[in-house]
């Protein structure tokens, strides 16, 4: 069976990543795959689906837009939304749905004459406690003393009530980073977390200004985005396509979740 380019499905994902990591793989043609990117929140729209595909290995490594589609989300409330598309292709709009704890939301994709569908649940917000810069030194300098490191560090109280999913997304000095993290609460169900944000490829410096958004998720979006991160390199699990929450062999995932913010400067 053909493989397209890994990083195609890499540079996608939710706030459209740049995550690549190169493997050997075939490099004949093989037909493009659409990429579907969505995501709701419980903060005012409207929310975004995009729509991209793959190209072949030797193509150019940009991302084919897919205008011209059909997207709808319809939540069990009774509220079904058809998206827009807005002037910058491939990119579609809601217009009046609200994103609801609790509440599931249907994405379904009409493109290039196929179907495909995706199911999420938004969970209950964690309240985002508090976002602390870790001070300590680095003994990984190359003469003189240690360098001082600064680490952002998540804070927050797990309920304990049932398992849960989070996702972590840092900005820098208003630049947004590609890092994916994720966490459950498989261990520290009902304790508090303590978790350290990676500024992978930045150094953290006096003066700047950290942003770090914490999404609460449900299970398959957290399965995608975890092997995702195993396929950017992350971990040392072998890499292979990330786990799609949407049908019909589509690339890509479709989250409901919720989103909580806090902003630290380093002093």
């Amino acid at each position: 069976m053909r493989k397209y380019r890994l990083y195609i499905v890499l540079g996608v994902i939710a706030i459209i990543s740049s995550c690549q990591k190169v493997i050997n793989i075939d490099l004949n043609s093989v037909n493009p795959a659409i990429i579907i990117v969505g995501n709701i929140n419980d903060q005012p729209g409207p929310y975004s689906v995009i729509l991209s595909q793959t190209v072949n290995f030797s193509d150019p490594n940009t991302f084919p837009p897919i205008d011209g589609a059909f997207v709808t989300i319809a939540d069990n409330a009774g509220t079904t939304d058809t998206l827009v598309e807005t002037t910058k292709a491939g990119t579609y709009n809601t217009t009046k749905l609200i994103g609801v704890p609790g509440r599931t939301y249907t994405l379904t994709v009409n493109a290039n004459g196929k179907t495909y569908q995706s199911v999420s649940t938004m969970p209950q917000p964690i309240k985002f406690d508090t976002l602390y810069i870790y001070a300590h030194l680095s003994f990984f300098s190359k003469g003189g003393p240690p360098d001082t490191v600064y680490t952002p560090l998540v804070e927050f109280q797990d309920p304990g009530n049932s398992m849960n999913y989070f996702r972590y997304i840092e900005t820098m000095n208003d630049t947004l980073l590609t890092n994916v993290m994720t966490s459950d609460d498989q261990f520290s169900s009902g304790k508090m977390v303590y978790y350290p944000i990676r500024s992978e490829g930045h150094t953290v410096l006096v003066g700047d200004s950290i942003k770090v958004e914490m999404q609460c998720i449900d299970k398959g979006t957290y399965q995608y985005l975890s092997t995702l991160g195993e396929a950017s390199g992350s971990t040392n699990v072998t890499p292979s396509n990330p786990v799609s929450n949407i049908s019909n062999n589509a690339l890509g995932y479709f989250s409901a979740h919720t989103s909580r913010y806090k902003v630290a400067k380093i002093q």
